[in-house]
Parts: structure tokens; sequence; C-alpha cells
């Protein structure tokens, strides 16, 4: 059954202590290091800095005494969940979960327990539950961080978070959630077709930077980055629309017409087709000697 293959899969993932801190636990932490350091580097030059006519208001802002808002430092982590770092370091246990019994040759001795299909679907759901998990850390490490600015600069703190606000921070986290899959999706393909665990890491790290740079080679032959082709083959880029229509307000409101519904589909075909080619194709794959 689907259960008891997710229940062994996580098991088994569980015991990896250097999967799940390379996977979950590693960008939280390093996040939180960053920012204390960055806090009181910026601490130490404050003077210097509100002085200067040229410093960013980005800077300024954060230098300004004043209420810290909680909540709307929470939304606005939601955002960010699905960063280059993390979609890096979650592929390191995705590509673990989906390659690691090629690697270890132990499919013959677990697929006899299980159809096929179902001990694919068992890796799909733990690496779900690891991006959920690597999500949750990144909140926490949010709040932290929140802390450690209010503490530094000697800022009051508040949490407000209004119905717009939440629905915002549940539909963001959502889609950062179907990002970190999908992104996966990538190396469960290549692990199958490949029987490599290199492969399953390498290969969805070569294909994201290579759609990062669509638009600017589709440009020059007249496709604008809202056309249909440039949406479906960037991923990334869909999820940013996508993003832009659940904040709302002027960027929303200046995204074409039709933007929402090409993302959608690019986001869907990007964690579907995938999958599906990763159940086809171990279907029919020899496993006697893996």
């Amino acid at each position: 059954m689907l259960v008891d293959a997710i229940r062994a899969e996580g098991f088994r993932l569980s015991k990896n202590r250097t999967a799940l801190f390379w996977s979950a636990l590693f960008v939280p932490v390093l996040s939180v290091a960053i920012a204390a350091l960055t806090s009181f580097v910026l601490k130490g030059t404050e003077t210097r800095l509100l002085g200067d006519g040229k410093t960013p208001p980005e800077l300024t802002a954060m230098l300004a005494r004043g209420t810290l808002d909680m909540g709307e430092a929470l939304v606005s982590a939601a955002g960010s969940l699905a960063n280059p770092l993390v979609l890096l370091f979650v592929l390191v246990g995705a590509a673990t979960v989906y390659a690691g019994d090629y690697r270890w040759e132990t499919w013959r001795l677990i697929s006899a327990r299980n159809s096929r299909a179902n001990l694919i679907l068992a890796k799909l759901g733990v690496v779900a539950g690891l991006a959920l998990a690597a999500m949750a850390l990144m909140l926490v490490s949010s709040v932290i961080e929140s802390l450690i600015k209010a503490v530094v600069f000697e800022r009051t703190l508040a949490f407000t978070l209004t119905g717009d606000q939440t629905g915002q921070f549940v539909a963001l986290t959502g889609l950062s959630w179907l990002r970190i899959v999908q992104f996966t999706m990538l190396s469960l393909l290549a692990a199958v077709f490949t029987r490599s665990l290199l492969a399953a890491l390498f290969i969805p790290l070569v294909l994201g930077v290579a759609q990062f740079f669509v638009p600017q080679m589709l440009m020059p032959m007249g496709v604008m980055p809202d056309a249909w082709l440039a949406m479906l083959l960037n991923p990334a880029g869909a999820t940013d629309a996508v993003q832009a229509v659940i904040a709302g307000g002027a960027a929303a409101a200046a995204l074409p017409a039709g933007l929402a519904l090409k993302a959608w589909v690019s986001l869907g075909l990007w964690t579907v087709v995938p999958l599906a080619g990763a159940l086809v194709w171990f279907q029919r794959q020899d496993l006697s000697k893996e």
C-alpha cells in the first residue's frame, strides 16, 4: 500500500541525518547567522549611514527606530520560501531519496513489497514533506531574524495580521511549496532515466540556470517574457508572476492580461509531466540488477 511505502521511505530518510541537515536545516541556520552579522555591522556604522544622503532607502528603513510588525515580516518571508538557496539544498535531500536505491542497489529488495507506482509516489510524498519541513524552519528563522533586528536596532515589536494578509500568507506558502516540489520533479525524472545520484542532483541545477536566461535569449527573437513560449520554458518566471497576482496592488495591475493563466499552466506542466515520465519509465525498467 502507498501508506506503507511512504512510512518506509520516511523512516529511511529519518536515519540519514546528513541529508536532513543539508536539505532542511542548513539554509535557516545560515540565514540567521547572516542576518545577525549584517545587523551588528549596520549598527556599528549607523551614524555614518544615516548621515549619507546616498544610503539606499531599504537600509535607512532598517536603521530607523519604530515598530517592527512580525505579521508583515511573516507574509514577506512566505514569498521567499522557495528562494534559490532553499531550492538548491532541498534538492540535495530529494536527489538522495530519488536516486538512493539505484546507488545502493536496493530496488530489487523493496520492489517485491509494493507496486512500482506506489514506490515512486512514496518518494514524492517524502520529498514533499521534506519541503514542508524546510519551509517551516525558514519561517522560524525569519522570526528569529526579526527578533535580532528588533534587539539590535532597538525597535518595538507588534503583530498584526489582517484577513487579506492571512490569505496572502497561505497562498504564498502554498505557492512556494509547489515551486519546490516542481523543481525536485526534475530530479526524480533524472534519477529514473539515468539511475545516477549525480545526474539527479546536477541536471535540475543546469536546467534551472538555463531557464533563468530563457527570457534574455528569447527577446532578440521577438518573443516577449509574457508570451506563452517564454512562460512555458521558465517555471521560475511563472512563479514570480503568480506571486505578483497574490500580492495584488500595482504589481498585479501591471501584469499583462492572461499572464496568470500562462503561469499556472507552466507550473502545472513542469510538475505533472516529469512525474508522469518517471512513472512510465520506471514501470518498464529492469530492476533485477538494482
